[in-house]
């Protein structure tokens, strides 16, 4: 059976050096793409209505009104042998956003209000039910999700490529730039490029592993985001501490788009996911 490190590892190595393949495909991590059409468990849903405790109150934005209810993940279904996050094996995590752009907004909430996103764990065994929408949110069209495993990496100036040498002392980054792979791919570039040919092109609906950027590195984006700045020092230790939770990408049959077909990236702290402090994950928008 083909592992899900395979294919990327193979592309690596045919259009990389050795020395800067090996040191990469030594950070590949899995990450559970979450597919519409696979054979896999199901293990959530875009859209619908979540099923929430009785004395969960529906997350609101504080003067902009409820939330928008985008999907719901089932960390018991989900393939725990290729998780490289700490989730709880049994639960539910619930992803709420306002939709500025459906609702008809001047402005992108999501780029300059925490208060904009909230994640939901439901522990197992709690009696839930199903939640009807509240006044302002239309609900997003019900879309069953299935665990497809794939390989993942930094890409796009991730700060693990400044601090990973390959077997000639440089790092990741500096001989990436003398490298170029077809379709004029350069630089930092190439890792990202490589990663979306081993898992093919499609929606990026994903747990764990590492962000898919639409542009720069993810972590870094949140960092700045805490310390107010991207020139702060301190910029890429406070990016090492976010992990990837959840992306979810644009998509036409739950009817969400992002911006100019962007993706959502729920990213949270390391501390606080082995925690299970999950509203203390940030969402943040990339698009194009």
């Amino acid at each position: 059976m083909t592992s899900w490190r395979d294919r990327l590892s193979a592309l690596a190595h045919e259009h990389l050096p050795a020395e800067l393949a090996d040191a990469w495909a030594g950070l590949f991590r899995p990450g559970i793409r979450l597919v519409s059409d696979g054979s896999g468990p199901r293990v959530g849903r875009l859209g619908g209505a979540p099923v929430l405790p009785a004395d969960v109150a529906w997350p609101e934005w504080p003067g902009r009104g409820p939330l928008d209810f985008l999907a719901s993940v089932d960390c018991a279904a989900l393939p725990r042998e290729s998780l490289s996050i700490p989730l709880p094996a049994a639960g539910t995590l619930l992803f709420f956003s306002f939709d500025g752009f459906r609702r008809g907004a001047d402005d992108d909430p999501l780029l300059d209000d925490v208060e904009g996103t909230r994640v939901v764990f439901v522990p197992a065994g709690v009696p839930v039910a199903e939640r009807a929408v509240p006044r302002g949110p239309v609900a997003y069209p019900a879309v069953d999700l299935y665990a497809e495993v794939v390989a993942t990496a930094p890409e796009r100036e991730h700060h693990l490529l400044d601090q990973t040498e390959t077997a000639n002392g440089e790092s990741l980054a500096d001989a990436a730039e003398e490298v170029e792979i077809p379709g004029d791919y350069v630089g930092s570039d190439v890792f990202g490029e490589l990663v979306a040919q081993a898992k093919g092109r499609g929606r990026e609906h994903q747990i764990g592993g590492f962000a898919a950027p639409v542009q720069g590195a993810v972590e870094n984006e949140i960092a700045a985001e805490v310390l107010g700045s991207y020139q702060d020092p301190r910029l890429a230790e406070e990016a090492a501490r976010w992990v990837l939770l959840a992306q979810i990408d644009t998509d036409d049959k739950a009817d969400m788009i992002w911006g100019d077909a962007g993706m959502l990236y729920w990213m949270i702290r390391a501390d606080d996911l082995e925690a299970g402090r999950f509203d203390r994950a940030r969402c943040t928008l990339q698009c194009g």
